[in-house]
């Protein structure tokens, strides 16, 4: 049985998104990663989703890594 976790991020403060979190899930059937944003105004109808396979979340996250580092690397560059 897996863990039954949801992840909730938030848009930033300096941003039009302060009011946007980002939902981050394994769907009811455990097979796909469900990832929804919505407003926190409005939670019962989703701004967007999407639901990813194992393989596709993996790059979605090596993605988001190799943003992340040119974050880093522009702010100490």
């Amino acid at each position: 049985m897996s863990a039954r976790v949801k992840l909730v991020f938030f848009g930033t403060e300096s941003s039009d998104t302060n009011q946007h979190e980002l939902e981050c899930y394994l769907n009811h059937t455990n097979e796909e990663i469900y990832i929804s944003i919505n407003n926190k105004d409005d939670l019962h109808d989703p701004i967007g989703f999407i639901c990813l396979d194992k393989s596709t979340a993996i790059k979605l996250s090596k993605s988001l890594r190799t943003e992340i580092n040119k974050i880093v690397e522009v702010n100490h560059g």
